[in-house]
């Protein structure tokens, strides 16, 4: 792996990261990063493409938030994501085969993964939408977006999707409640993780009611 082009890209990209969108930091695409690295070890993959499509998975998600979400982020890297490894003269196959990662990272697209880095950058990405963490982030991103705080019955129409009605719960129902991941590892732990999640809205729903 070409460690010095992947300490170039982690400082590179802190830039093009918005202050007001929390929850899709930095710190969100490191964490998917160190995932993406870990479900690596335990699969036979490119592991440069899997470290360079992890730290490029979220870089222009800005363009998603300031068009109100009429363009997605992960199709908008397809137009951009050879600007940047083109300056390192990074081969053009390794570019297409990280264009198709993150185009297909995301649930909000009919494209799917279909290499084995592909499918590791999707379930690391899901992974870190599926832990204690998540709630944070997703109640932040409600606040991005004017949703709710919570509520019990939400709205599950897709064309309900980023308005008020856009809560923690209702992302978590309708995203991540019966996911299916690809690797056998990320499978493992999503089960685990998904288990927490069950018993966390059990619980905030039951404190809504007053039923504790």
């Amino acid at each position: 792996m070409n460690t010095e082009l992947i300490e170039k890209l982690k400082e590179e990209i802190k830039e093009f990261f918005l202050q007001k969108d929390w929850c899709h930091q930095i710190d969100h695409t490191m964490r998917v990063f160190n995932v993406a690295i870990n479900l690596w070890k335990l699969e036979n993959a490119d592991i440069e493409i899997v470290a360079i499509s992890s730290l490029l998975h979220d870089i222009w998600r800005n363009y998603e938030t300031e068009s109100k979400w009429k363009i997605c982020h992960a199709q908008k890297w397809a137009e951009l994501a050879g600007k940047i490894l083109e300056k390192y003269d990074y081969p053009n196959e390794g570019i297409n085969q990280i264009k198709h990662c993150i185009e297909t990272h995301r649930t909000k697209t009919d494209k799917k993964p279909e290499t084995l880095e592909a499918k590791i950058l999707y379930d690391a990405d899901k992974l870190d939408s599926i832990w204690a963490i998540w709630l944070g982030r997703t109640f932040m991103y409600a606040q991005v977006i004017g949703a709710k705080l919570h509520s019990k019955e939400p709205d599950l129409r897709p064309e309900a999707s980023y308005t008020e009605e856009d809560t923690a719960y209702r992302e978590f129902i309708l995203k991540f409640k019966d996911l299916k991941l690809y690797t056998q590892e990320g499978k493992k732990i999503s089960k685990k993780r998904l288990e927490f999640m069950e018993q966390f809205f059990e619980r905030l729903n039951q404190e809504i009611d007053w039923e504790i």
